[in-house]
């Protein structure tokens, strides 16, 4: 039997903190947590449309600033929050033009990856249950991880490759998260997911003639924003869920499909990477994590 979100347990008393709220599967994982009596923060840069989402959804839901392109608002958004349950880094960018962020890093990978790396960190100590981080299909896109050029200083910008690195960062991030939380004895968990293939905002963002079209297209291969939210929903609740599995859909390469253990390519696996990975990240950011 397919999972499906009647299964969550009651979420009353427990607060998730959500990046990207604001539309998509975020508003989606947004309003079936609300539902189950769970406080939500929304933490997103357009805090006027997050405000408008939020006053549709019945249930105490809260809007925060959080742009994860300056780590400047991460630090502040950080220093503003209380004890709470769950994170989850649900916010990202996909194929978008070339740009620095606010600190000079890529925008793909600075938004998708080291945002939430720092936010993450910066947020652990009051983290009492979990993380969860949207990775996505397209991590199996890249042949590599640039590892001594993951912020494009001496390489040509393709912005399909950087949002897959930025994907396959995601996911590497959050397994040497785990393996580091479990050797050091904690009981909090780091999932990976992937939402499979979804008709959301992202595919309309590479201000190309694709804004157009992809989404109409999206919606015959892919499934509901609903649907996507499905992976998030059940990494974030489910007592049981193993943190080591890579959650999400499985049919049509991965593009849709119930929850359950998902396929990610070796170079996913390669914990020699976690590590190194989690060395830049530190070096760029200046976040240490503390355990």
């Amino acid at each position: 039997m397919a999972w499906k979100p009647s299964e969550i347990p009651d979420q009353s008393g427990r607060t998730f903190v959500i990046t990207g709220a604001n539309g998509g599967i975020g508003e989606q994982t947004t309003k079936v947590l609300a539902s189950k009596g769970a406080t939500i923060v929304m933490a997103c840069r357009n805090t006027a449309k997050a405000q408008e989402v939020a006053d549709r959804i019945d249930g105490d839901v809260r809007v925060a600033a959080l742009d994860l392109a300056s780590l400047a608002s991460v630090r502040e958004f950080a220093a503003q929050q209380g004890e709470f349950d769950v994170l989850i880094n649900n916010a990202g960018l996909m194929n978008v033009p070339f740009s620095r962020t606010k600190d000079g890093f890529e925008t793909q990978w600075g938004v998708n990856h080291l945002g939430h790396y720092a936010l993450t960190g910066l947020l652990l100590d009051k983290i009492n249950d979990r993380v969860v981080s949207l990775a996505s299909i397209a991590h199996k896109q890249t042949p590599k991880l640039w590892i001594d050029d993951l912020n494009y200083e001496n390489r040509r910008y393709q912005r399909n490759l950087a949002y897959a690195q930025s994907k396959l960062s995601n996911l590497m991030f959050a397994r040497e998260l785990q393996r580091r939380l479990s050797e050091a004895g904690s009981t909090k968990r780091s999932y990976g997911v992937h939402p499979g293939v979804s008709a959301t905002d992202l595919f309309a963002q590479t201000e190309t003639p694709l804004d157009k079209i992809s989404k109409p297209f999206i919606r015959l291969v892919g499934h509901s924003p609903a649907r996507a939210a499905h992976s998030s929903l059940f990494a974030a609740t489910m007592p049981d869920a193993d943190p080591t599995v890579y959650w999400g859909p499985n049919r049509w390469f991965g593009s849709q499909g119930p929850v359950e253990a998902a396929a990610s390519t070796k170079l996913s696996q390669n914990r020699e990477l976690w590590r190194r990975l989690w060395e830049e990240s530190e070096r760029l950011t200046g976040v240490t994590y503390k355990f």
